[in-house]
């Protein structure tokens, strides 16, 4: 006989490391969270000039932004962790969290974007993450919102932000 199935995982249960250690994705409890994998030298590399202003708008409010640097596409992140911090914060201002470079794809694809992928699927049920800057948006009680394209750009996702930001936190 065998026991029934565990749950899985909530968003909380996630785990990420970054320079400082583990992230503990506890504290974002209540907060609204866009997720996304980035690289430095791809074409939507800008985008962090718009999610910078973002996270400057409404950081206070409780959206919390979490960047997944990944070399998987086109070689687009050659850097180690700190030469591509340092990029960002030099030529976009960028201030806000970024995990350790991993994958977001295959076997060795980290948890959060596994888990993430199976919340919300891609065009046509896809679970493959096609290019830097997916993002993904998660709700204060740790639901994944919506998937974004590349292309969608972080301004046109601000609307929803701020409609998640205004609800009640559970």
């Amino acid at each position: 006989m065998t026991g029934a199935a565990s749950p899985p995982p909530s968003f909380y249960d996630l785990k990420a490391e970054n320079a400082k250690g583990e992230i503990d994705f506890n504290d974002f409890k209540g907060k609204v969270v866009l997720v996304f994998n980035s690289a430095t030298k791809c074409g939507f590399t800008p985008q962090l000039k718009e999610l910078q202003e973002l996270h400057e708008k409404y950081s206070e409010k409780g959206l919390v932004l979490l960047g997944f640097p990944s070399n998987e596409f086109g070689s687009q992140n050659p850097e180690d962790d700190e030469e591509a911090a340092t990029f960002c914060q030099r030529n976009y201002g960028v201030d806000f969290g970024f995990a350790k470079k991993s994958n977001v794809n295959g076997k060795d694809a980290n948890e959060v974007f596994r888990w993430l992928k199976r919340q919300k699927k891609g065009i046509l049920g896809s679970e493959f993450i096609k290019w830097n800057f997916t993002k993904f948006l998660v709700d204060k009680k740790g639901d994944v919102v919506e998937r974004y394209s590349p292309q969608t750009t972080p301004s046109s996702i601000e609307p929803t932000i701020v409609e998640l930001l205004e609800e009640p936190s559970p």
